[in-house]
C-alpha cells in the first residue's frame, strides 16, 4: 500500500504553516531559514514563536 495521500496531506499542512513563517521572518529582516523550524515535530512552532517574540528584529525603528 502506498501512503501517498497521507504524505500529501502532511506536506500541505506543513506548507500552510511554513509559508507564513517564512514571510514573517522575511519582513522582520531575519534569516528565513529559521522558518524550517516549524517542521520539528513537537516544539518547532513553539521555537519559532519564542524566537520571534524575544529576538531583536533588525528592521525595527530605533527610538532616539
Amino acid at each position: 500500500m502506498l501512503m501517498f495521500p497521507e504524505m500529501l496531506q502532511a506536506m500541505i499542512a506543513g506548507m500552510v504553516v511554513a509559508i507564513p513563517a517564512f514571510l514573517i521572518y522575511k519582513k522582520a529582516g531575519l534569516n528565513t531559514a529559521w522558518a524550517a523550524l516549524v517542521f520539528l515535530p513537537v516544539f518547532g512552532l513553539l521555537l519559532v514563536f519564542v524566537q520571534l517574540a524575544f529576538q531583536t528584529w533588525p528592521n525595527t525603528k530605533k527610538e532616539s
